[in-house]
């Protein structure tokens, strides 16, 4: 805990920064119509899948007993396979509302 302590004592600058990226994030997000969401969302899922196979380079090059960088890993991959997923459902329910109705059946 002491050492996570003096890491983000060390690099508060960067932690600023990250805070600062999720809540413009989350601004950004937040003010796109609705109709933009699609593309939106199949940009997300080429980023996540970027981000899936970082985390998989990370977790390869990490030592053994260094856990943080495996958990920070896993957890990355298992996050952003879900939010993949979760991209394609979203995106495919969404074209299926613009999809005619004899076409549904």
């Amino acid at each position: 805990m002491e050492t996570m302590l003096t890491f983000l004592h060390q690099h508060i600058q960067i932690v600023y920064i990250v805070v600062l990226s999720v809540f413009l994030g989350i601004e950004v997000i937040g003010r796109v119509p609705s109709v933009l969401h699609t593309p939106l969302m199949s940009g997300a899922n080429a980023i996540h899948g970027v981000v899936i196979i970082g985390a998989i380079i990370v977790m390869g090059k990490a030592e053994g007993d260094n856990y943080l960088a495996l958990i920070l890993g896993f957890l990355a991959v298992i996050l952003g396979t879900l939010n993949v997923v979760g991209g394609f459902v979203v995106t495919d329910r969404m074209l299926e509302m613009f999809k005619g109705k004899k076409e549904r059946k």
